[in-house]
């Protein structure tokens, strides 16, 4: 009880700020840690990506713009944009909603949130390529360019 009252009261008082900021951190990442532990959207690394496209017919989805899609994508990737899965007009994977899909964007940041909103419109099988087409990419995997 000592070392509390003589080292880490005064500097939280002293410090306030700081403080805050780091029990904001640490709250923040208990939350984020959590939730993805609950999530039905999986996150996958590039080799079981390659797995599940070779040996179990995962439909990949790329959620880039049209003109990054066009730059350099997996072969026989879905272009459709995030707004088009939100608003549930991705007519083109309808009929996809019990295959496995892969999400891909551009640095694998947005396609767990964009993979919650696919299951919520009833796809049961839903993973995110952990570091999007930048890993895929950074790994020499192959990209077909339009």
């Amino acid at each position: 009880m000592d070392f509390i009252t003589l080292e880490i009261i005064p500097f939280i008082k002293n410090h306030l700020i700081l403080s805050l900021g780091w029990i904001v951190l640490f709250v923040a990442i208990i939350v984020l840690t959590i939730k993805s532990k609950l999530s039905k959207v999986k996150i996958i690394n590039n080799a079981q990506a390659i797995n599940m496209i070779n040996k179990q017919n995962a439909i990949i989805v790329d959620i880039r713009s049209a003109d990054s899609f066009k730059k350099g994508h997996i072969t026989q990737s879905h272009n459709i944009l995030p707004i088009d899965i939100k608003n549930a007009s991705a007519k083109s994977i309808e009929k996809f909603k019990e295959n496995l899909i892969i999400l891909i964007d551009e640095n694998g940041l947005s396609s767990p949130g964009i993979g919650e909103t696919l299951v919520k419109q009833g796809f049961l099988h839903i993973f995110a390529l952990k570091d999007g087409i930048a890993g895929w990419n950074g790994e020499n995997l192959p990209l077909v360019r339009k």
